[in-house]
């Protein structure tokens, strides 16, 4: 990355060119090596593959009702969707004008309370302590 920035220095292009044409010749040399020296864990692969299908054939275990896999369930079926109200004719009543229906509101448990609470109360500091 240090040699792409600086430019003070010329390149020499016979000299990149004789690199390249090194890392060439030394990956086409490994490549013609690599079988002889190599060559046996293509067969140690296939031979596991054969054996892992040997056995995906042979166990084939039946699961308990509670941890077999049930058929998928329809979404319809799940989620219920109920009509929306008419949209309002202005810009300004259209912020906000779902969530003034109780029944869609997102919070459909309870109220949130977040944010309510001060850290000095909890410790009974004054609350001008951490002025």
């Amino acid at each position: 990355m240090a040699d792409s920035q600086r430019t003070s220095e010329p390149i020499n292009a016979v000299h990149q060119d004789e690199i390249w044409k090194s890392h060439v010749k030394v990956e086409k040399d490994l490549a013609e090596v690599w079988p002889n020296k190599w060559g046996f864990l293509t067969e140690a692969y296939k031979e596991y593959e054969r054996e892992s299908v040997k056995m995906k054939e042979v166990v084939k275990v039946d699961l308990p009702h509670h941890l077999a896999e049930r058929p998928p369930t329809h979404p319809e079926k799940l989620i219920h969707v109920g009509a929306s109200p008419p949209v309002p004719q202005t810009t300004q009543a259209l912020i906000g004008w779902r969530s003034g229906h109780p029944h869609l509101q997102l919070e459909k448990y309870a109220t949130v309370h977040h944010g309510r609470r001060s850290f000095l109360k909890e410790l009974g500091w004054p609350l001008d302590a951490c002025n």
